[in-house]
């Protein structure tokens, strides 16, 4: 096992051009110095966390920490290159290419071959890496010439090639709770080395009311770096405002937090985990009867920016597939929604859409529309298309019918309730029964319909065969009456065009 540095020494580094503590943004000078500063992510660095117990060992395998903004990626990458004593190289997958990659590859061998020096090799967004700067580092994570460190925002599953996926072990980073968010902040005020304490004001440090301090923390999301950013500008606002306490110290009120941070931070991103994420709470709000969690993550994908067609979709897809036929409206008020909102846009269409969310939040549910087209669909995948029976086909001509095409066919209507007993089904598979209806709502309307008519069937079979209706209406071939309306249609519609062309040209040579 190579020698272990004391813990907390500094490692050396190979980095982008860093400015001076002074000129760094505050989130930046108050990044962590050892673990003991870190805050958050008990589950990975806690006292029994697995990446602690790793490096307190002098081990460190290629890794990828998968997480949300301000959650701390960065720093623990150099933190843990710190705790095993190896150099940390940095690249910005944003601003880097092959040639950036095999140049840092190329002093990793040199150190590794002259004094047996370790390096970690941090990658940032590393899912912006092609497939081909991403095949430049499976070689040498393969054979140990670097530790690779990737960091993401995106899933790493769908983002990173699976060669490379296949040689790290991914890490999920959490959003801060408030509780951490506020340490960080309190941290930042009081250090005086490079926190703002001692820093501004006739007699140095801030002062940050508590509503102030309570608005920084619950609009940050999780991410400390905004809190930090946000709070920074607060203070610059407060100090240019001339606002101080009675100590002299600059105090940034709740109108300077929110000044600064212009609007409040959503942890979402519409091509990233927030937006699935949030659809997927959403989708769950709805089919688990929960009106209130509901329009919370409407309003989370509204304000966050989401394309409210899209929302609008996803409550149509709710509709038929989470309460289908116990509540057949639920699919009307979904695509009323959408109409409303084709029509009106937001704002308005707000409350089209939380009409929309809240009915099918308290719809009663049936998936068995969907269960039943599923169950058909893996027959048709399973049997193929089967034969249509004879008596089902269309005889589009009379001789059609000396093939037995349309032979036998008991039209419904001719008999009582509408219903006769006759196989529609292939024969193969005569005795499948996809839909079976719940109990739930209108559905179990339908139930009772479907019951009834199965017994009406058996009792007519008992009785010799379907009875025919007392009152069948006047004898009417509707599609020869379809055919001579359009006839009669066309003619008229050539008439008037006529007229219309001879009433023109009259005009015209007026």
């Amino acid at each position: 096992m190579p020698a272990r540095r004391p813990t907390g020494a500094s490692s050396r580094q190979t980095s982008l051009f860093r400015p001076p503590p002074e000129r760094q943004p505050l989130a930046a000078r108050m990044r962590p110095r050892d673990l003991t500063e870190f805050v958050g992510q008990e589950h990975l660095v806690g006292e029994h966390g697995p990446l602690r117990r790793s490096v307190a060992r002098g081990h460190l395998s290629s890794l990828l920490l998968w997480g949300p903004p301000g959650t701390g990626k960065t720093s623990l990458a150099r933190l843990l290159a710190a705790e095993i004593g190896a150099d940390f190289a940095t690249l910005s997958a944003v601003m880097s290419g092959v040639a950036e990659v095999r140049g840092l590859i190329a002093e990793a061998q040199e150190r590794l071959a002259m004094g047996g020096s370790r390096t970690i090799l941090f990658i940032d967004e590393i899912h912006r890496f092609n497939k081909a700067q991403q095949d430049a580092l499976l070689p040498h994570v393969e054979d140990g010439t670097v530790t690779l460190v990737g960091a993401t925002t995106e899933n790493p599953y769908f983002e990173v090639n699976s060669a490379l996926l296949s040689r790290l072990r991914v890490w999920r980073l959490e959003p801060l709770t408030d509780e951490q968010v506020g340490a960080v902040v309190q941290r930042a005020l009081s250090d005086e080395e490079r926190g703002l304490a001692g820093t501004l004001g006739p007699d140095g440090g801030v002062a940050l009311a508590d509503d102030a301090f309570e608005h920084l923390v619950s609009i940050s999301g999780g991410d400390a770096r905004q809190a930090l950013n946000v709070l920074e500008g607060a203070v610059a606002l407060a100090d240019a405002d001339g606002v101080h306490d009675t100590d002299g110290h600059v105090a940034p009120t709740l109108d300077h937090i929110e000044a600064a941070a212009q609007q409040r931070v959503l942890g979402y991103d519409r091509a990233g985990d927030g937006h699935y994420d949030t659809v997927s709470a959403f989708i769950k709000s709805l089919r688990g009867n929960d009106p209130d969690a509901a329009v919370y993550w409407l309003a989370a994908m509204i304000a966050a920016g989401e394309d409210p067609r899209f929302i609008a979709r996803r409550l149509i897809i709710s509709a038929s597939e989470d309460v289908g036929n116990a509540d057949p409206r639920a699919l009307q008020v979904a695509v009323a929604a959408a109409a409303a909102l084709d029509h009106v846009g937001l704002p308005e269409a707000q409350y089209a859409l939380a009409q929309a969310a809240t009915y099918i939040a308290t719809a009663p549910k049936s998936n068995r529309s969907g269960l039943a087209y599923w169950a058909a669909a893996a027959d048709v995948q399973a049997e193929g298309s089967l034969p249509v029976p004879l008596h089902l086909r269309n005889a589009a001509v009379p001789a059609m019918k000396h093939h037995g095409m349309g032979v036998g066919y008991r039209y419904p209507h001719d008999f009582e309730g509408a219903d006769v007993d006759q196989a529609y089904l292939p024969e193969a598979l005569a005795e499948r029964r996809y839909y079976r209806p719940t109990e739930q709502g209108y559905e179990a309307t339908i139930g009772a319909r479907m019951e009834g008519r199965r017994e009406a069937r058996e009792q007519a079979a008992a009785a010799g065969g379907p009875r025919r209706r007392k009152d069948r209406g006047p004898e009417v071939n509707p599609m020869r009456a379809a055919g001579g309306v359009m006839r009669t249609r066309e003619t008229n519609r050539k008439a008037l065009a006529e007229e219309e062309r001879r009433d023109a040209a009259r005009d015209e040579g007026t």
